[in-house]
């Protein structure tokens, strides 16, 4: 599935696959090369003028790593709107937190639950 991103969006995805957050980095190495029960994964995935943490084009998932920024009144509506459009695309979006990805067991599970769905 062939998803076009923005000028703009294109380019922020290179820069922000330079700077990888410690979530992002761990979370990408599960997720890489197929190696998640077959699944392709993107990083950094531009769709729209918006840049997805990491997409699952094939079934439509988004997986979102939030940082503490996302618990800001402004940054939670923006996310939501956000949201709302990329749902509207089709996509399953889920959101886990840094420390989530760092020490829970169970992220992989809703991602592999996710891409099942579809």
């Amino acid at each position: 599935m062939r998803i076009s991103g923005t000028w703009g969006s294109i380019r922020k995805a290179k820069y922000l696959r330079r700077i990888m957050t410690s979530a992002e980095k761990i979370l990408w190495s599960d997720l890489r090369a197929k190696r998640f029960y077959g699944l392709k994964f993107r990083r950094q995935v531009p769709i729209g003028s918006y840049v997805v943490d990491f997409a699952c084009l094939e079934n439509k998932v988004i997986v979102e790593i939030d940082g503490s920024g996302h618990t800001r009144k402004r940054n939670i509506q923006s996310d939501r709107i956000r949201d709302q459009k990329l749902e509207g695309l089709g996509f399953i979006i889920l959101r886990f937190t840094n420390d989530e990805v760092k020490y829970s067991s169970d992220v992989l599970d809703k991602i592999y639950a996710a891409c099942s769905k579809r």
